[in-house]
């Protein structure tokens, strides 16, 4: 008979066993679940190409955040957003649980010859994260976290964020044209999984990162193959400010 919860992260790891283990793609053990996804660069993921997010571009040439400082890129995969960020000035943080995937991120930063980035393996709530950081970037980290994982989330950006710097995501849309499974949180632990992703409204985005100050929140646009950017509008995008 089992009685050891006595902290919060004891509550955490006694809710991250509720999924089934090809389920737990957010810590650790995911790892390499992540490393055979990433195993195969030449396979169709819309997010393996070797471009930026539109909206992060977007919100860079509209000088909605500075073009330079220190960048947070939480899931950084094979670097794409890491890639634009240091080409731009930043001094660049770069984490994602997959050891593939931070290969193929340093190989492309080798390639460009970029400058300023640290790459860190592991999993971003156990990360060795020095802020504060001027923008934190996440580009399909946040819809793979578990329901309770939103609060170290929360806790990680209030720890890291500097006052008046910016963070920026992008994650599954609910609605017309999105994706990711759009069921009550209650709903993802009756079933012991998160089906591929968990889809998100506006408003709960607003609701959920409501102690920061609304920059935008809008459908990523669509972009042809030969956009420069990478856009799939089943995908919401949302920039936030931390108040000064």
């Amino acid at each position: 008979m089992d009685r050891n919860i006595r902290t919060i992260d004891d509550v955490m790891t006694l809710l991250d066993g509720l999924f089934a283990p090809e389920a737990d793609r957010w810590t650790e053990a995911g790892a390499e679940w992540w490393d055979g996804f990433y195993a195969d660069r030449g396979k169709p993921v819309p997010f393996f190409v070797g471009k930026p997010d539109e909206s992060l571009v977007s919100s860079v040439e509209r000088g909605l955040v500075p073009a330079g400082g220190r960048a947070l890129d939480l899931g950084c995969g094979p670097g794409r957003n890491t890639l634009y960020l240091a080409s731009l000035g930043y001094e660049v943080d770069a984490v994602d649980l997959s050891a593939g995937a931070i290969r193929w991120a340093e190989e492309r930063v080798r390639e460009a010859g970029a400058e300023g980035v640290r790459f860190v393996c592991g999993d971003v709530f156990a990360a060795a994260l020095e802020g504060p950081y001027d923008l934190v970037y996440d580009s399909g980290c946040f819809h793979h976290l578990p329901p309770h994982r939103r609060v170290g989330y929360l806790a990680l950006l209030d720890r890291v964020l500097a006052p008046g710097g910016h963070f920026a995501l992008t994650t599954f849309a609910a609605g017309e044209g999105g994706m990711g499974a759009e069921l009550s949180d209650a709903e993802f632990y009756r079933r012991g999984k998160l089906e591929g992703g968990l889809a998100y409204t506006d408003d709960s985005l607003r609701a959920i990162f409501a102690d920061l100050t609304e920059v935008e929140v809008r459908r990523m646009r669509d972009e042809p193959a030969d956009s420069p950017v990478f856009g799939e509008s089943f995908l919401w995008t949302g920039l936030f400010r931390r108040p000064a």
